[in-house]
């Protein structure tokens, strides 16, 4: 056995208890992946490994009398590292309950029925929305949202709602790719400090364009003619109830104070985000003494998705522990081997298969030498990339758990070769703009 260099961990990835690790890994995600047919939320396996992983590590290195400062300073890396998203995504989710306790997304709704569009012209209305608020409300949010429009606009009519689900989910996700907190994997990359605020931002004609192309070939499989309008609840029930408008207002106050945190105060995006929840309470409180309006913030708290973040924590947690272990340190060595641009358009397609946030995770944690264009790369190709399967990004399998049924693994890959024309082509996008250009802040 190799023994640990003082303050330094064991490169284990060579040894029987590092493949142990490694095969406990692989067990625990072929558990998150086939959650469909185990009828098991993938937050229980995940939260599982990662946390069995950890328990395992930290017993080797008690049993075998190793050094722990090493272990020590790993954990208190990947606290700060998770708590930083944790928190983050907690306070979105909470912004978003209230919004849709104050009857924010039924108006909404209402307003777009009430239009009268005709089945293309929701598809493209959905798909631009989906587009523009996954950036400031996230891509899976945006996602669930959208997606219980499209089943009030019609919850039969197939030849509608595939492809109209299809272009939420890619514009939700392309849409995430250049904002810092539109995505998991944006964000996870900007509290690593892989670019500024402003770098992100840069992303946005890769992830136009190739959404806009996507866009473009599934609207040719729409069919023509317009949904029959239901009615449901009065005009009453679909209005905007006090406040409503006020938590809009301060929940992007909020995401601003999250970049101004970042930028200029040097703190963590999180605590802008517990800043800004912070003064959704107060409001709260306000509005109850002084006007006897209840919006039950601690109702809308209770009711945030506690499995996705229980999800995340145990991904990063089981990523990390391959890190610790010593098996990131190896695959870095790709971006030795092969072109980084290959690498990170391989990194696309691999975020399909296996979900865009462990394999995020494992690139930051790998922590390859790349200047700021190919850490912008592997952000856009890891982002859009998991859309090219149902199950490659949480946007993805948000939907599937909205249109059961409908919008399945079958039909999303049926019109998957319209996901991979865009992101070549965002691709490209990228490649004209960063190599050949050179259109972007140079730090």
């Amino acid at each position: 056995m190799t023994r640990a260099v003082e303050g330094h961990a064991i490169d284990l990835a060579t040894e029987p208890f590092g493949w142990l690790l490694l095969g406990i890994f692989i067990i625990g995600y072929y558990f998150i992946a086939a959650e469909e047919k185990y009828h098991i939320n993938k937050a229980k396996p995940a939260l599982f490994t990662g946390t069995l992983l950890f328990m395992l590590l930290g017993g080797y290195y008690a049993i075998n009398g190793l050094n722990m400062q090493p272990f020590e300073n790993e954990i208190a890396h990947l606290i700060l590292e998770i708590s930083e998203i944790f928190f983050f995504l907690f306070v979105a989710m909470t912004y978003i309950e209230a919004l849709i306790e104050r009857n924010v997304f039924n108006a909404l709704k209402e307003k777009l029925i009430s239009r009268g569009y005709g089945y293309r012209q929701l598809f493209w209305v959905t798909g631009i929305m989906a587009f523009f608020i996954s950036p400031v409300a996230d891509n899976l949010t945006t996602a669930l949202i959208l997606s219980t429009v499209l089943i009030t606009i019609d919850r039969t009519n197939k030849a509608f709602l595939v492809p109209a689900a299809i272009n939420i989910v890619v514009a939700a996700n392309a849409g995430g790719a250049w904002s810092p907190f539109g995505d998991i994997t944006t964000l996870m990359a900007w509290t690593a400090n892989k670019g500024s605020f402003v770098d992100f931002l840069f992303l946005f004609p890769a992830s136009i364009i190739g959404w806009g192309i996507t866009a473009f070939l599934l609207s040719r499989f729409v069919p023509e003619g317009h949904p029959v309008k239901e009615v449901e609840g009065s005009a009453e029930d679909n209005k905007i109830l006090k406040g409503g408008r006020v938590i809009i207002f301060m929940g992007v106050m909020t995401i601003a104070l999250a970049v101004i945190s970042k930028q200029v105060m040097h703190l963590p995006p999180m605590w802008g985000m517990l800043f800004g929840l912070s003064v959704l309470k107060l409001y709260a409180y306000t509005l109850k003494r002084h006007h006897d309006v209840d919006i039950q913030i601690y109702s809308s708290v209770s009711k945030i998705e506690n499995d996705t973040l229980l999800f995340f924590f145990g991904i990063l947690a089981a990523v990390g522990a391959l890190h610790f272990a010593g098996f990131l340190g190896h695959a870095v060595k790709l971006y030795e081997i092969f072109s980084p641009t290959a690498v990170n358009i391989g990194v696309g397609f691999l975020s399909a298969v296996v979900d865009n946030v462990p394999v995020m995770s494992a690139v930051l944690k790998a922590n390859p030498d790349l200047p700021l264009g190919q850490w912008m790369l592997v952000t856009l190709t890891a982002g859009v990339g998991g859309s090219l399967i149902a199950f490659g990004s949480a946007a993805g399998v948000g939907v599937m758990g909205k249109l059961k049924g409908i919008y399945t693994f079958g039909a999303h890959m049926k019109f998957s070769w319209t996901i991979l024309v865009g992101y070549i082509a965002s691709i490209i996008v990228w490649y004209i703009q960063y190599e050949m250009l050179g259109l972007y802040i140079k730090h």
